[in-house]
């Protein structure tokens, strides 16, 4: 039998004489089966057509909301929010509950706490009024906080960002002035910088902030050397992007997690940078601050302990907050702890 006469036996079936055939007919009974269906002819996955934008958008927000959730239920989180809270509202209503000059005398020298009614934490050798002094401080030592915080994170988030994104040179040259930075110890650059202005609480806060920004500048370069070889990365690259989106839109976001932890550490050593400052005499003349206080009652710490021990217990509870909140979002925004959770 030649190989003609066997292929005019065999007949060849529609759907091999036309491939199109086979696929409209599935399309027919699909359409036929479902009628409100609209499926996509170009997508062979069951998941992928299932798959809506909303669902898609849900998923890309539920791991924000997780890492809420684990914050919201950890118990030493909101200890520390509590005290925070505590204090912003002392320091808030301090215009209000105590007016006038905190640093005026207004009643006899040494009143014990309890000792009159109008002066709750007594007073000190001068007849200042504690409790007003330490309202009014909490106002001076949260602004040093944040403010120097602020600044510190804009100078380590642009030198580290810089320097781990493009490498090279830049990273050599720019780590050269992280190290020249943190071979100083931090204090004492401090109290050289605040030595060499005037102690106003504008300069507190300039000097706090230039010491404190090489610790997040290293962070941050070890988080931009991290991504900058992922996929989403070299993707925006290939799109065109310029370096300055792909810095602060595409990678930054990424590396916000640890930053978040750290500025809550670097608001506390702020303000215990700044009552360090003022205890030794060096804060600012004209305000109130809890460091000063404790300052001016250590010569009287064997007969009047209060002077020293309320203030003290105020820096201990506002700066407790700060870490027990940075502890707080550390496990919530760490994904190693949260897996383990």
């Amino acid at each position: 039998m030649s190989l003609s006469s066997s292929s005019q036996a065999l007949p060849i079936p529609a759907a091999a004489a036309h491939p199109l055939a086979a696929t409209q007919a599935a399309h027919s009974s699909t359409s036929n089966a479902e009628p409100d269906a609209a499926p996509w002819p170009n997508l062979h996955a069951p998941d992928a057509v299932r798959t809506s934008t909303s669902a898609a958008n849900a998923g890309s927000g539920s791991q924000g909301y997780r890492a809420l959730r684990v914050f919201l239920r950890n118990p030493t989180a909101m200890l520390g929010c509590g005290f925070l809270l505590a204090v912003l509202l002392l320091a808030i209503t301090a215009p209000w509950l105590f007016p006038g000059d905190p640093l005026d005398m207004v009643a006899q020298p040494f009143l014990w706490p309890g000792q009159d009614a109008a002066y709750l934490l007594g007073t000190d050798s001068m007849g200042r009024d504690v409790a007003a002094g330490i309202a009014h401080g909490a106002r001076v030592s949260l602004l040093v906080g944040v403010s120097a915080t602020l600044i510190g994170l804009s100078l380590g988030i642009g030198i580290g960002a810089v320097s781990g994104y493009f490498g090279g040179w830049v990273d050599d040259l720019l780590q050269r002035v992280v190290v020249l930075f943190q071979t100083i110890p931090s204090f004492i650059l401090l109290v050289v910088l605040v030595a060499i202005a005037q102690p106003a609480i504008s300069t507190i806060v300039v000097a706090i902030g230039l010491v404190t920004w090489p610790t997040v500048a290293r962070l941050v370069r070890a988080e931009f050397r991290a991504l900058r070889h992922k996929e989403f990365v070299l993707a925006a690259r290939a799109l065109g992007y310029s370096h300055s989106r792909i810095i602060l839109r595409e990678m930054l976001p990424n590396a916000l997690p640890p930053i978040i932890v750290t500025s809550s550490v670097m608001v506390a050593s702020a303000i215990l940078l700044e009552s360090a400052l003022s205890f030794m005499g060096m804060g600012d003349p004209n305000v109130v601050s809890w460091g000063s206080m404790i300052g001016m009652g250590r010569d009287l710490l064997r007969t009047a302990w209060y002077l020293t021990a309320a203030p003290g217990l105020a820096i201990v509870f506002a700066v407790l907050a700060f870490n027990l909140i940075g502890d707080g979002l550390n496990d919530a925004l760490n994904p190693r702890l949260s897996q383990e959770r």
